[in-house]
This record gives structure tokens, sequence and C-alpha cells, in this order.
């Protein structure tokens, strides 16, 4: 083997060694750290500061007091005892020194999103605590962050500061993480819950809440119900306005249902004993509509 092949291999490898010793010494070696990620530490001291932790770097890793928990501050060395081992978030890389910044708080605010996400795909509700109120509506607890009910998705819009400290049930209407916003409805919860008590065949009462040409709408405790004009009776009817006024109170029986839309769909015409007898006699066929129903179930198996 050439001598002086043998003497550059040396150099080269020598210089290499020597490279990566100094670069391991290098503030801007990060050891694999990024901000995002999730590393397993223990707890190693506590300073004014915060808590030191060791999570395999060159330098022990900080977890400011602010960024320790979610919610009121708690005793450092009851939450977090000398070797407890756990997860952390990092949330700013190693500075000049090689120091990590860690956090609890942002890695508990990271799983509550998770959470809520989950609970908005599956459509559910779920229990927030009113905590505030402004002029437009109701701010909130949500497992520890702050939501908004609007003022007009409350069921009590009136005297808002009576709602402070009260549990409510609700349903999304906005969440966005990036945006950090959280925006719920009570009216939507109340919906949801009273629209699954409903079943097709079954009679309803309701208060008039509009007449329109198409047909009339019926306030059902929270809920609306739609009496199209062809379901009003087996007669053709010509003005709805002549047979009801908003604020009258009208029986009808469900004949569909449609929960992803919210639609109810009633009818009276399944009440009449005649074509026309809704037009004629309206008070009649409201006062004896239990009866009604009841046989238009047996003679309409649809509606059993």
């Amino acid at each position: 083997m050439n001598p002086e092949s043998t003497s550059s291999q040396e150099s080269k490898q020598s210089f290499s060694m020597d490279d990566f010793a100094k670069a391991l010494e290098q503030p801007q070696y990060n050891y694999g750290f990024q901000k995002g990620q999730i590393v397993t530490g223990k707890v190693y001291s506590y300073e004014s500061e915060g808590v030191y932790i060791d999570i395999g770097g060159k330098s022990l890793a900080l977890l400011p007091i602010q960024e320790a928990f979610l919610g009121v501050t708690q005793d450092l060395s009851e939450a977090l005892p000398l070797q407890l081992e756990r997860d952390f978030l990092i949330i700013r890389e190693q500075n000049a020194e090689g120091e990590v910044l860690l956090s609890i708080k942002q890695l508990e605010i990271n799983q509550i999103w998770e959470n809520l996400i989950e609970l908005q795909e599956g459509g559910q509700s779920f229990q927030v605590r009113v905590i505030g109120t402004n002029k437009g509506g109701v701010t909130v607890d949500v497992q520890s962050l702050r939501g908004f009910i609007p003022r007009s998705h409350l069921l009590a819009k009136d005297n808002l500061e009576s709602l402070i400290d009260q549990v409510l049930t609700v349903n999304f209407l906005e969440l966005d993480q990036e945006k950090k916003k959280i925006v719920m409805s009570q009216r939507l919860a109340a919906q949801s819950a009273g629209f699954s008590k409903l079943i097709v065949g079954q009679l309803v009462e309701g208060k008039v809440a509009g007449v329109k040409p198409f047909g009339v709408f019926v306030d059902l405790e929270g809920l609306t119900g739609l009496l199209h004009i062809t379901q009003v009776s087996q007669k053709r009817v010509d003005s709805l306005s002549t047979i009801f006024a908003q604020g009258n109170l009208v029986k009808a029986m469900i004949v569909d249902l449609d929960e992803g839309r919210k639609r109810i769909s009633l009818s009276t015409k399944v009440l009449e004993n005649y074509p026309g007898e809704m037009l004629e006699k309206i008070d009649e066929v409201m006062e004896s509509a239990d009866a009604r129903a009841e046989r238009a179930r047996k003679a309409l198996p649809q509606l059993q």
C-alpha cells in the first residue's frame, strides 16, 4: 500500500472525528429535539423559574412555572415530585446554552382539543359551566378552555347574569383550533334531545309560529314542525290564513322525521273523518284528536 495514501486516509479520518466532536459541542446541535415534539423526561430539580427536567439532552430542559399546569397553579413538589417520569411538549428548541423549553399545559390543551373534536365529529351534546357574560351572550368553561354561546342560541335570553355558574347542555356551532374559537348552542342541544323523543305516528301539540302560503310552522317546545298545505286536509286548501293564525294551538300527527336536517313533517288530514272536515269543523277535529290519531295509526301501518 502506498504510504502517502495511508497517511492521507488517517488524516481524513482524524479530521472527521475531530469535526464530529466539535459539532457535538456547538449550541446548534439539538439532539433531534424540535418544537412541537413530545418527549419523556424525569423531574430533576426545582428552581425559582420553574422545574428542570432531564430529557436526555446535553443540558437540562426547563419547565417554566406558567407552563406547568392548566388552570390554578399547584404545588410543584407535590404535582411533580423528584424523579417522576412523564411526557412533556417542547415549546421552544434549545437556546444558546442548549436549554430546551417544555410545557405540560400546552400538552393538556392539545389533548382537550382532541377530545372536543371527537365530540363534534360524533355530534354529541355535552355540558359546560357559565363563567361570564357580555353583550352578545355568555362565556363558558369548556374542559378548562374558554367558549362562547351567542344570546340567540340560549334558551333563557333575557337575564344572562342569572346563568352564571349554571351548567348548560350544548352542541357545537363552530370549533376552530387554529383560531382557538369554540362557539356552542344550547338551543341546538335542546332540539336534539327533544327530537330523539319523537316518533312517526305520534300526536303532538304546539303553537302556530308562522303561516306561509306553502304551510304552517308549529312550535313544539323548542322544535319546529311543518304542516304542509297538502297535509292539512284531504280536500284542497286555498288559503291557510283563513284556518290558522299565529299563536293558535294545533294538534297534528307526525308523518315523517329527518333527524339529520331536523325536519318534522306534520299532518292533520289523517285526523279527518271526511275530506274537508278540517276546513269546516277544525275545533271538533282538535278536541277529539287523540281518538282520531289512534284510529289513524291502526288504519295506516306506516304510522304505527
